[in-house]
Order: C-alpha cells, then sequence, then structure tokens
C-alpha cells in the first residue's frame, strides 16, 4: 500500500499491525487466496491509515482500546473490533513480535488530553510549509 509512507515510528508499527490483522481476518472470512486484501477490507485498511494519520495523540498514540477519544465511525468501529477479536489471537504464530509489541503497548498508561496539532498530519503538513 502506498499510504505507508505518510506514517512513521509508532504510527507506522500500528498500521503494520491492523494491516498483519485484517489479511488474517480476510484469508479467513473472505476466502482471500491473495497476498493483498479483498476490495471491503482494503477499504477498511484505508480508513484506518487517515485515521491514524489524523490521530491527536501523534506518536504518543494508545492502543485504540484505551484512548479516550473514538475516532472511528460507529460501523467502522465495530469492524475493527470484530477483526480484531478474530485475528488478535492468531497473530501469535505469524506474526509473534508484531503481537507481543502490541500486547506490551496496551499495558502502557493512556496520556492525558492530545496537544493541538500534535497529530501525524499536522507535523507532516508544518514540515511541507517550511520547505
Amino acid at each position: 500500500m502506498a499510504f505507508e509512507q505518510l506514517l512513521s515510528g509508532k504510527l507506522l508499527r500500528e498500521f503494520e499491525t491492523i494491516s498483519a490483522m485484517v489479511k488474517i481476518y480476510c484469508k479467513a472470512h473472505h476466502k482471500n487466496t491473495n497476498v493483498h486484501p479483498c476490495a471491503e477490507c482494503d477499504e477498511f485498511l484505508e480508513y484506518a491509515h487517515t485515521r491514524l494519520d489524523r490521530c491527536p495523540y501523534g506518536q504518543e498514540k494508545p492502543t485504540c482500546n484505551k484512548c479516550p477519544v473514538h475516532c472511528y465511525k460507529p460501523h467502522m468501529k465495530a469492524k475493527a473490533r470484530e477483526i480484531m477479536i478474530f485475528a488478535g489471537p492468531r497473530m501469535l504464530l505469524p506474526h509473534p513480535i508484531m503481537a507481543i509489541r502490541h500486547l506490551l503497548s496496551e499495558r502502557h498508561p493512556v496520556p492525558g488530553k492530545p496537544p493541538k496539532a500534535h497529530s501525524n498530519r499536522h507535523l507532516r503538513t508544518r514540515v511541507i510549509d517550511k520547505s
């Protein structure tokens, strides 16, 4: 996916984790044998990528289930929950390090109110404006 170059650090790692979960989910539920997810799952990944890019916490983002800011639309939030409940336990075999990192990041305390203009998108556009 070409979108990955917009994210870096913790946000990119979180996107890679959700991408791996979506591939596991899509392979089991949509009988997808391709390397890439189906159109429906790809649409969800694009949405998740946009939400990560615009997360008000930026690189200090907590895991989604602990985040006080609910940035997903209700139907997409339900889809994310469904994917994570199914694929989460199945991540340990194909992606053990990624799964353990995600579990450890859930243990970090949730930061307080996010600072203004701290999202990845704001920081990225600020750098482009200075160029």
